[in-house]
C-alpha cells in the first residue's frame, strides 16, 4: 500500500522517512547524476521537506520501495524559487487547491511491476480525498508520455528546458474521479492509500463552501 505521511503521523514513521531520503539520494544524486542535491550524509532532503510536506510512500514490510512528495503551492515552491523559468508562459502555480508534486522514485528492483501505476493512482486518490484539484510538477519530457498514457491530463506552464542536462518541463496536471478510475482500473484495486494515526484535512473549504451557499441563494 501507499502510506500516507503528514505532520500529525509523521513519529509513527520515523524510520520509513530517513530510509526514503537516503533512497532519493542513491536515485537523483548516484544514479541520475543530479550533483547540486549531493550530500555528505547520504540524505537528499532540502527546505521543501518540513511539516507542510505530505509524503505518499510505497512500503513493503517495513521497507520503502518508491514514493513522492506533495507541497502546497501557498508557500514558496520549486517552481517558483528555483524553476520560475519554466513557467514563464502561464506564471508559478498558487492556490489553495494546487499542490506541487516532486521527487517521484522507485527503487531499481522494482520498477518492471505495477508499483509505478500504483503511486500515480495514489496521487490522484490522495487529492481527490483532500479537495486538491490540480497538482503542479517539474519533470523530464521522457516522462510526458508515461504520464499521458496513464489517464493525465496535463497543462504545460511553459516552454521545455535543459535541467541537469535533461530537457524539462513545468506543467499542472488535472485531477478527477476519471483519471483516478483509468488508473486504479489498471492496477485492479479501488484503493491504494493506507492512513495511519491522526489526519487532517490540507485544504480549507470553508469559503468555496460558503461561496457556493451564496450562488445557491442568489439563484434561488
Amino acid at each position: 500500500m501507499i502510506h500516507v505521511i503528514t505532520a500529525t503521523n509523521r513519529h509513527l514513521y520515523h524510520e520509513a522517512i530517513e530510509q526514503h531520503f537516503k533512497i532519493r539520494h542513491n536515485v537523483f544524486v548516484d544514479e541520475r547524476g543530479w550533483k547540486t542535491l549531493e550530500r555528505s550524509d547520504g540524505r537528499e532532503i532540502d527546505q521543501y521537506d518540513n511539516d507542510d510536506t505530505v509524503y505518499l510512500l510505497a512500503m513493503e514490510g517495513d521497507r520503502v520501495v518508491g514514493g513522492h512528495r506533495l507541497y502546497p503551492t501557498t508557500k514558496p515552491t520549486m517552481i517558483s524559487e528555483v524553476f520560475p523559468h519554466l513557467a514563464a508562459v502561464s506564471s508559478c502555480p498558487s492556490a489553495p487547491d494546487i499542490w506541487e508534486w516532486s521527487r517521484y522514485f522507485i527503487v531499481p528492483e522494482r520498477r518492471d511491476g505495477d508499483l509505478n501505476l500504483r503511486l500515480m493512482a495514489a496521487v490522484q486518490e490522495f487529492c481527490l480525498d483532500e479537495g486538491i484539484s490540480q497538482v503542479s510538477a517539474v519533470f523530464e519530457m521522457w516522462w510526458l508520455p508515461r504520464f499521458q498514457q496513464a489517464g493525465f491530463v496535463i497543462k504545460p506552464l511553459g516552454i521545455p528546458a535543459l535541467v541537469e542536462n535533461a530537457w524539462t518541463i513545468a506543467a499542472l496536471i488535472d485531477v478527477s474521479d476519471s483519471t483516478f478510475r483509468a488508473v486504479s482500473q489498471k492496477v485492479g484495486q479501488r484503493s491504494v492509500l493506507k492512513r495511519c494515526g491522526p489526519q487532517r484535512r490540507h485544504v480549507d473549504h470553508s469559503k468555496r463552501l460558503q461561496q457556493e451557499h451564496l450562488e445557491r441563494s442568489l439563484l434561488s
